[in-house]
């Protein structure tokens, strides 16, 4: 791997708390011969002062750190500083591979300003290698900035050569979702409208604002989580089997999905869409704030922290199926999980009135596992039915651990974009979400309180029969 990795914003927090101990793992495993770190930044450093920040982190962030391999992969690493103009980012040119990818490790707000100063100092133009420009999430406030944000980047960068990155698609539970359906042929029958009754999406964390109070208060749970993660989710639930496997096929049919899924109206919001905000309460047993009483936020804040979305999606496999979607922070445990539930078998045969019907669960957090609830006969002399996990763990002992980042570095590095979004995936998400980001620009979010499965009026979103699954309780019996 002859190539220059760019790390602009390079001594920010993801860098040290994501990006850097990713790319010390694949340096151990083997995968970084070759490539050259560059960290760019405003603050006037030497390297060596760049090299003993990133080295204090890795102890921190980075699993068996070994500080003899940390030495060899220092010798790969540089340093400039300067700021995003054009005239400043030039000194990149010196040593510069003709394979170079550029992070932008930057808050959302500069991602179209250094994209310009990129392109306006010609580190855009490719001369005998490749040159990619990866951008994380969000990708836009709104769909008019999403537009905005792809018009300033296309001026420079074209399409093919910006790689947006969202963690979620480098999960291992996200990727399984299309391994398990399209490697095992019993699936297929089964994944659709005709069996299918409902599918849950949850991503539920205990943590609060941990210091990101300026993003967060900005942006909220919908944009924060539903926007891109969690709709990501639903696209790999829902799509067409692609006919093999090619990155601009998995996309076009990720597209396909969600421009499928059916318009809110704006005079049904309420019934499609609940958004709450945390209050004080006891978590593991000790006190926390509510939201309006985080520092820095103001005490009129009508940011939500939880958002719940109910969608259809009006094609052949879907019609009449809701999808469930719902994210928040403060809440009774640190849970996620992509559930399908299979429709009720036909009838009554054991246990008088009981209904029976089975989930297929892919669990990301509190660990990651396929789960599979069944009904089996309960011991003793009576024909009576008892709920069955059938539960497979993903990591087995002597399984190397890896991250999402890990992956998804990987993958920009190779130039697999299969799990890169391309910009009408994010332009359809944005477009699904307009009338409730427009609707919840008036009245405020409901109160739940922190420690609690969120607020009451997601319930409501549920049609006759169903309901939200509870939060990390046992599935068995």
């Amino acid at each position: 791997m002859s190539a220059t990795l760019v790390i602009l914003g390079a001594t920010g927090d993801l860098t040290r708390r994501l990006l850097m101990p990713a790319l010390y793992r694949l340096y151990t495993m083997g995968h970084l011969e070759g490539l050259s770190i560059v960290g760019y930044a405003v603050e006037d450093w030497s390297r060596e002062q760049f090299l003993a920040h990133l080295e204090q982190n890795l102890q921190q962030f980075a699993q068996d750190f070994d500080p003899t391999a940390w030495a060899r992969l220092a010798g790969q690493v540089s340093y400039r500083s300067g700021d995003l103009s054009a005239e400043k980012l030039g000194v990149l040119h010196e040593g510069l591979s003709p394979s170079a990818l550029f992070y932008l490790a930057l808050p959302p707000s500069l991602f179209g300003t250094a994209a310009q100063g990129l392109g306006q100092a010609g580190l855009n133009q490719e001369n005998g290698g490749y040159r990619r420009l990866v951008v994380e999430k969000p990708f836009g406030y709104d769909l008019a900035s999403a537009e905005a944000l792809r018009t300033q980047m296309h001026s420079f960068w074209a399409e093919e050569q910006v790689y947006r990155i969202d963690h979620f698609l480098g999960k291992e539970t996200t990727q399984n979702l299309l391994v398990f359906r399209f490697a095992n042929r019993f699936m297929e029958p089964l994944w659709n409208a005709q069996h299918v009754a409902q599918v849950q999406v949850t991503f539920a964390e205990t943590l609060g604002l941990e210091g990101r109070w300026r993003y967060y208060d900005q942006a909220g749970a919908l944009r924060d989580m539903l926007q891109n993660h969690l709709m990501q989710l639903l696209t790999l639930t829902a799509l067409e089997p692609p006919s093999f496997w090619d990155a601009e096929i998995l996309r076009e049919h990720k597209v396909e999905a969600l421009r499928s899924v059916r318009p809110i109206l704006p005079e049904q919001v309420d019934q499609f869409a609940v958004r709450g905000q945390y209050t004080a309460g006891l978590m593991k047993g000790q006190p926390v704030p509510g939201y309006l009483q985080e520092e820095n936020i103001p005490a009129t804040s009508h940011t939500e922290t939880f958002a719940a979305l109910k969608l259809y999606l009006d094609n052949w496999r879907w019609k009449g199926v809701p999808f469930y979607l719902r994210s928040g922070k403060r809440m009774a445990a640190d849970y996620a999980e992509v559930a399908v539930q299979f429709r009720e078998v036909p009838t009554r045969l054991f246990d008088g009135e009981r209904h029976l019907s089975n989930w297929l669960v892919f669990r990301m957090k509190p660990q990651e596992s396929l789960d599979m609830v069944a009904w089996a006969k309960r011991p003793g002399l009576n024909l009576e039915t008892r709920k069955v996990v059938l539960s497979a763990p993903y990591e087995r002992q002597g399984d190397p651990e890896y991250s999402a980042y890990e992956q998804l570095l990987l993958d920009a590095l190779q130039g697999d974009r299969a799990h890169f979004l391309r910009f009408d995936e994010v332009e359809w998400a944005w477009r699904i979400l307009e009338p409730v980001l427009s609707a919840w620009k008036e009245g405020k979010p409901e109160d739940y309180e922190a420690n609690s499965e969120g607020p009451a009026a997601q319930a409501g979103l549920m049609e006759p029969g169903q309901m939200w699954r509870p939060l990390n309780i046992p599935e068995a019996e």
